[in-house]
């Protein structure tokens, strides 16, 4: 059994990724350094950005909003979620987010944190030099397909 170290992080510490679909993530927790338990990120958003509507068949998300406002579907129920907000999707559920704020900044947790493989399949590490692009669904799709740890649904249902 492996032993795990302590893992503390100051505010903009961590591995920072701009993600394909949108929006810079500074992981905060990594499913290595949790023993697999969870992956924990902040997500910074832009305003328009939308997820496609999907799953996680083997992990609960959680959305811990830090700052904006998303609406956010969750089966068939839509709903506004500010700061302050949390919303918590089990494992197989369908959902999906769109930012209707000017921006929105999130924690993301994943448990267990097996989908840390389909984050990092589906960014690249962020500099000063690569400015966030457009949503890019197919890489999305393909991370999703080569990975398993998320079912693309459908379109963003927004």
């Amino acid at each position: 059994m492996k032993t795990l170290s302590a893992t503390v992080r100051e505010s903009g510490e961590g591995e920072r990724r701009w993600f394909c679909g949108g929006g810079l993530h500074t992981w905060k927790a990594t499913a290595e350094e949790t023993g697999g338990a969870f992956l924990i990120f902040e997500d910074r958003l832009e305003a328009g950005k939308a997820t496609p509507l999907h799953t996680h068949p083997a992990a609960d998300e959680t959305f811990y909003m830090l700052e904006g406002e998303i609406r956010l579907r969750i089966g068939q129920q839509e709903r506004l979620l500010g700061a302050g907000g949390i919303a918590v999707m089990p494992r197989g559920t369908p959902h999906a987010f769109l930012v209707t704020s000017p921006q929105a900044r999130m924690l993301c947790l994943q448990t267990p944190g097996g989908g840390e493989a389909f984050y990092r399949d589906a960014s690249e590490p962020a500099t000063q030099d690569n400015p966030a692009g457009p949503v890019d669904f197919d890489r999305i799709r393909e991370a999703a397909a080569r990975t398993g740890a998320i079912e693309i649904l459908g379109p963003p249902p927004f």
